[in-house]
């Protein structure tokens, strides 16, 4: 069996996914040709070696429908003969996109791949696309599916998590976000985006608040509890008696952000890295990915997780450093809690709730910055992993070379 290798992670900032967003100007297909240029300039790359690229986006209509993958591929001028696939797994697209490159490296029918994401929220809104989950009442009821933010208070409801714990969970990411940003943890992987004239858009995250406090966040009103009301809340305490009423303890301060932004992943095996003077950073030593319950649908990481852990006879012990995408502060502190993990080696650069979650990029984003943490750490072994609407979960782990 080969061995899959990362060579190179790049992504772009996160820019607000909103008309005055410093991207919203940036067509996706552009963001996500910056990506395949950074990582063909940094790594002097013949693109006729590339075999295929593989690309996360959760809402492939409109500026970022018909295979936006291909598409990049060609507008960024890389050669013809690269193939281009889009896939989605919801807020996993990303790392699932690197997973599945990872298997095509490993299968040893293709030697090199690109794959990463792409999320423009701010031209192409998420649930642009519809869909019988997000809308179909026959379908919800059904399969008793709710909207993520009241999974989020739900699970907050069960596990006693009040607003004070999740505001401090939420300012603990704000403060190691800026920590991050002032000491250039980032920069390794992060790109500037320009206009058509060559000036600088945006070269960090726009989402970060560094004057934020528990005293502003705590005046933030809750996010769900409105849409609760419409029935999601009688059809989660339908599955889950065991609580009386959902507590909406989540805001728009402990939850991520909507943001745009674009990510990619170098994969490929020893041989060709070899051949082109490509220097391994990192391999892929597991992936995991599976369901769980879907009305409360956030609690995937810690069984996908366990699931590439035990596929090479490891324990979370043996994990030096994590990252779980910080989609609402709730599903981190459960996974957390059931994985007996403690605050020094958990999402060390904050996350998603200080910088925003670019639903198809970010997982490939999170594993770029994972990847550098250890580097600078010199740590061997870290894991990424995501929860996922529906119930979903995936999970990657890294070795270092």
């Amino acid at each position: 069996m080969n061995e899959a290798y990362i060579f190179d992670a790049v992504r772009t900032p996160r820019g607000k996914g909103k008309r005055e967003g410093a991207l919203y100007q940036v067509k996706p297909i552009h963001l996500l040709a910056a990506t395949l240029n950074a990582i063909k300039e940094r790594n002097q790359l013949n693109t006729k070696e590339i075999d295929d690229a593989v690309i996360g986006c959760v809402t492939p209509v409109n500026d970022q429908g018909a295979n936006i993958a291909k598409a990049a591929l060609l507008y960024a001028g890389w050669d013809e003969g690269v193939g281009g696939m889009q896939i989605n797994r919801f807020c996993a697209s990303g790392l699932e996109a690197v997973n599945l490159a990872a298997m095509k490296v490993r299968s040893g029918w293709e030697d090199l791949v690109v794959a990463g994401g792409i999320e423009s929220m701010s031209r192409v809104p998420l649930e642009s696309d519809g869909g019988a989950l997000m809308f179909d009442p026959e379908v919800q009821n059904k399969v008793g599916y709710i909207p993520q933010g009241v999974a989020a208070d739900l699970i907050a409801t069960i596990e006693g998590f009040d607003r004070k714990r999740v505001d401090a969970y939420a300012l603990q990411s704000y403060q190691r976000a800026n920590f991050a940003y002032e000491n250039n943890y980032f920069e390794k992987s992060i790109i500037p985006i320009h206009d058509k004239n060559g000036l600088v858009l945006l070269d960090k995250d726009e989402e970060l608040r560094p004057n934020t406090n528990l005293d502003k966040l705590s005046k933030l009103n809750p996010a769900f509890a409105e849409i609760g009301s419409w029935g999601y809340d009688t059809m989660a305490l339908n599955k889950y008696p065991v609580v009386e009423r959902i507590e909406h303890v989540h805001t728009a301060g402990n939850s991520s952000g909507v943001v745009d932004g674009a990510s990619l992943v170098l994969v490929g095996n020893k041989e060709k890295g070899a051949a082109l003077g490509l220097k391994p950073r990192a391999r892929i030593l597991s992936i995991g990915a599976l369901s769980t319950e879907p009305t409360i649908m956030l609690q995937g990481p810690a069984p996908a997780a366990l699931k590439a852990l035990k596929r090479v006879g490891m324990t979370p012990k043996d994990i030096e450093l994590w990252e779980m995408n910080e989609a609402f502060a709730a599903a981190v502190l459960k996974f957390q809690q059931d994985m007996d993990i403690s605050d020094d080696i958990l999402n060390v650069n904050g996350g998603a709730i200080a910088m925003g979650h670019p639903m198809g990029a970010t997982g490939a984003m999170l594993l770029g910055t994972l990847l550098d943490e250890m580097e600078r750490r010199d740590l061997s072994v870290g894991l990424v992993t995501m929860c996922v609407a529906s119930g979903m979960g995936v999970a990657t782990i890294l070795e270092r070379i």
